[in-house]
């Protein structure tokens, strides 16, 4: 077991000691065999915070952030939450495009500082982190209404339209919160149209 896994364990029992608290009955019922449950919740989210780590494709900054979270937070930026798809353009590097057959590579010169294009006046934004370390600048308070009111932060009344914040929004504020400590953890990009 690596050290990185071990010193998740305190952390992932208090998590499945409340997965199974909060659960009650539902939880003893699923698994009837003295705390398997609780077990494999946390097997899980070991799991993904470890593939968090395997499948981030930049350096992280982790001083002064929880590493958890952090790993975490790779594992739905970079997995189910497909950040990289819009928020880097193009998303792959020369030769490392997996929809052209060929084994993935992403474009970590420009690992989401934005720039791609969706028609008139929609061209996704950076959210690596400013000098401050908040992702697009953004305070967690105002990344969380992002994601879930869709209101873009430049121009309160509006929505954005291509962000897939109504799915996003749903959920748990705690992913979020790991998604914007990942954020926090990536290089900086300064792109050329930010002054």
């Amino acid at each position: 077991m690596s050290n990185g896994i071990r010193r998740l364990k305190p952390a992932l029992l208090l998590l499945g000691l409340a997965a199974t608290a909060t659960l009650g009955g539902t939880a003893a019922g699923l698994a009837n065999d003295g705390g398997s449950f609780a077990s494999q919740a946390i097997a899980r989210e070991a799991a993904r915070i470890a593939r968090g780590y395997e499948i981030a494709p930049v350096k992280l900054n982790l001083n002064g952030l929880d590493r958890n979270l952090v790993g975490l937070g790779s594992y739905l930026a970079n997995s189910p939450g497909g950040c990289n798809d819009c928020h880097t353009n193009p998303p792959f590097a020369p030769g490392g495009d997996p929809f052209k057959g060929q084994k993935e590579r992403i474009n970590i010169a420009g690992y989401l500082a934005g720039g791609t294009s969706f028609g008139p006046g929609i061209v996704s934004p950076n959210i690596t982190p400013d000098a401050k370390r908040r992702p697009a600048g953004l305070t967690f308070d105002e990344f969380l209404k992002v994601f879930r009111t869709g209101h873009d932060p430049d121009q309160p009344k509006r929505l954005l339209q291509v962000m897939p914040w109504p799915g996003f929004g749903k959920m748990l504020t705690s992913d979020i919160r790991a998604i914007y400590q990942y954020l926090k953890a990536i290089p900086s990009i300064k792109t050329h149209h930010e002054s």
